[in-house]
């Protein structure tokens, strides 16, 4: 499996849900993010990164709240959002970069 660094430098857009299981708005992103993978399809990867099992992973982004979104293209940053994003506008940005 590849590891996460070689995941985000992929030519397709990764999005990437930092998250924790004691989050209540993380869990509201979980059938958001669905639905978003169902509008595109193989046209994105969406993984999930549990911040308190990759608290290395948190500290190489910065991440300061649960949940934040980050996109990624060729290894760089093309979008990030802290909180819940609704499935409309989740949809719309990976349309934009995919």
């Amino acid at each position: 499996m590849a590891t996460f660094g070689e995941m985000i430098r992929s030519e397709k857009p990764v999005l990437v849900d930092f998250f924790a299981e004691w989050c209540g708005p993380c869990k509201t992103m979980a059938p958001i993010l669905k639905q978003a993978k169902d509008a595109v399809g193989d046209a994105v990867t969406i993984i999930k990164i549990d911040i308190d099992r990759n608290p290395q992973a948190a500290s190489q982004f910065g991440i300061q709240g649960v949940p934040t979104l980050i996109l990624f293209k060729n290894g760089e940053v093309k979008w990030r959002q802290s909180g819940v994003v609704p499935a409309a506008s989740l949809v719309g940005v990976l349309r934009q970069f995919s």
